[in-house]
C-alpha cells in the first residue's frame, strides 16, 4: 500500500510471547522530518504482529542507536508491502 508521508520510523515492539522468534514491527508516519526530534504523535501507525525481517530499497536510512529505531526524511510517499514468509518491504520517493 502506498503512503503520502515526510518521514517515518521503523522499530519493533516487546515480543507478546518470549518463545517466539518474530517481533511485532511498527512503522509511524510523519508529515515533518526528524521526528524523533519533536516529541509529536504520528499520524498514522501500520502495525505488523510477526515479522521476521524488513528490507527497505532506494532510500537513505537514519538509524537511531538509542532507540534501536530506523529514520527515513524527505519523503514523498513510501509503499509498504508484506508476504508470507514474516517479511515486510518498503520503499518509496524521497526528495534529495
Amino acid at each position: 500500500m502506498k503512503y503520502k508521508t515526510k518521514s517515518v520510523i521503523i522499530g519493533r515492539k516487546k515480543r507478546l510471547d518470549e518463545n517466539d522468534t518474530k517481533h511485532p514491527l511498527f512503522i509511524s508516519l510523519f508529515d515533518m522530518n526528524d521526528p524523533h526530534k519533536s516529541g509529536q504523535a504520528p499520524k498514522q501507525i501500520i502495525d505488523f504482529p510477526l515479522i521476521d525481517r524488513v528490507d527497505i530499497t532506494e532510500l537513505n536510512v537514519s538509524y537511531l542507536l538509542g532507540g534501536n529505531d530506523l529514520v527515513i526524511n524527505n519523503l514523498d510517499h513510501i509503499e509498504v508491502t508484506s508476504d508470507d514468509n514474516f517479511r515486510v518491504y518498503i520503499k518509496g520517493k524521497q526528495k534529495k
